[in-house]
C-alpha cells in the first residue's frame, strides 16, 4: 500500500523533521510513504472572510493537483469523525483488503481546507476538537498510521 501525506507549508523546526524522519523509517517496512508539501499562502493581518476563502482555495488547488486518480482521500478536519487508534487501523486494513492501493491523508494550513478539498475527500477524520499546529500534526498523523500498522500486525506497541 502507498500512503501519501499532502500537507500545506514547510516544516521549520529540526526536531519535527527528525520525528517525521523517524516515523517514515518505521513505516517503510509496512507501506510506501510519500510526503508532499504544497506552498502555503501568507494571510495578511486582519484578512476578511473573502480573502481567507481565496487563500484556502489557492492552497486547495495545489492539494487537489497532487492527488492521483483512484486514491482514497482522508482529509483531516475538525468537523470530521473522531475514531480510536483501533478504528483507524481497521479502516486502513479494510481499505487494503477492498483493493485500495493508495490512501492520501491531507493536512491543511492554518486556515483549514477549502470546500473543494473537503468535497473531494472520501472521509473526514478529526483527531480532536482542538486545533493543532499543522507542522506538529504531521508527526501525530504519522505516529497514528504507524500505530495502525502495529495494531494490524498484533504487536504490543500501541498498549
Amino acid at each position: 500500500m502507498k500512503i501519501t501525506v499532502i500537507a500545506v507549508g514547510k516544516i521549520k523546526e529540526k526536531y519535527l523533521e527528525d520525528a517525521i524522519g523517524e516515523y517514515a523509517k518505521r513505516l517503510s517496512r509496512y507501506c510506501r510513504l510519500e510526503i508532499i508539501q504544497v506552498a502555503d499562502e501568507k494571510t495578511p493581518e486582519g484578512a476578511g472572510q473573502a480573502r481567507i476563502r481565496q487563500i484556502k482555495e489557492k492552497e486547495g488547488e495545489r492539494i487537489l493537483a497532487s492527488i492521483k486518480d483512484g486514491a482514497y482521500v482522508v482529509a483531516l478536519a475538525i468537523r470530521g469523525r473522531m475514531v480510536s487508534s483501533e478504528e483507524l487501523a481497521a479502516r486502513i486494513g479494510k481499505l487494503g483488503v477492498d483493493g485500495h492501493s493508495q490512501i492520501v491523508f491531507i493536512i491543511g494550513g492554518s486556515l483549514g481546507l477549502s470546500d473543494e478539498v473537503l468535497e473531494r475527500a472520501d472521509w473526514l477524520l478529526s483527531f480532536s476538537p482542538m486545533t493543532f499546529p499543522h507542522q506538529l500534526m504531521r508527526v501525530i498523523l504519522l505516529e497514528q498510521i504507524y500505530r495502525s500498522y502495529q495494531i494490524l500486525a498484533g504487536t504490543p506497541y500501541h498498549k
